[in-house]
């Protein structure tokens, strides 16, 4: 189970003592990655160094309303600042406009600022139809990103497998998903394992384990 986890506190009022808790929590378990907010990108890489455990940080983060320079710019430090992966959100409003060149060139330009690290766009389900959630998996097709990411775990609901089923149903063969928000428990994670999600983005790590361990 701890392949699977991206370890997370990307909470407002997180000090450097609750990411220093945190990585040591993901190095003990050999989780896949810690996500931190980008001004903790430098401390979590420096506190993983020689370690298993990758740095993931969030980008245009929880909204998705920066501009696409600015997206850019933030992913382009991040990695500077030793970030392995990025989980970056689209603009939904632009989904919702059926301005899919839009939302498509945003990740493609992320993509290319970020020189072959991994990058998960976060679609927040929440808030689309299933309409929409399969237009995402279609771009992200077709932008050959890593992983199509469900949540940021601010919205109104976190991941549901009722979600990964449509993303299931419309992602070709080399698309990974990345579910997050509400996924508590072993049982539930296990749960979206089985679906065939390959990253599971939670606060929860620990419990998690100790579930599995039961």
């Amino acid at each position: 189970m701890n392949i699977y986890i991206d370890y997370t506190n990307v909470k407002a009022y997180a000090t450097k003592e609750d990411i220093k808790k945190l990585c040591d929590e993901a190095k003990k378990y050999h989780f896949a990655s810690v996500c931190v907010n980008p001004c903790y990108v430098e401390l979590a890489s420096n506190l993983l160094k020689n370690s298993t455990v990758s740095v993931c940080t969030v980008i245009g983060f929880p909204l998705g309303v920066s501009t696409t320079m600015v997206k850019a710019y933030e992913a382009i430090a991040a990695i500077e600042a030793g970030a392995d992966e990025i989980d970056m959100v689209i603009n939904i409003g632009a989904l919702k406009d059926k301005d899919y060149e839009y939302v498509k060139n945003e990740i493609e330009e992320i993509r290319d600022s970020i020189d072959g690290h991994i990058l998960k766009v976060i679609i927040e389900t929440c808030y689309l139809t299933e309409e929409e959630i399969i237009k995402m998996t279609e771009i992200c097709n077709e932008t050959f990103v890593h992983f199509i990411k469900t949540s940021t775990g601010f919205g109104s609901r976190g991941a549901s497998l009722e979600d990964i089923d449509i993303i299931n149903r419309y992602k070709n063969e080399v698309l990974e998903v990345k579910a997050s928000g509400g996924i508590e428990t072993y049982e539930k994670a296990r749960k979206y394992i089985e679906k065939g999600v390959t990253r599971i983005g939670t606060s929860h790590g620990v419990e998690i384990m100790e579930g599995e361990l039961q």
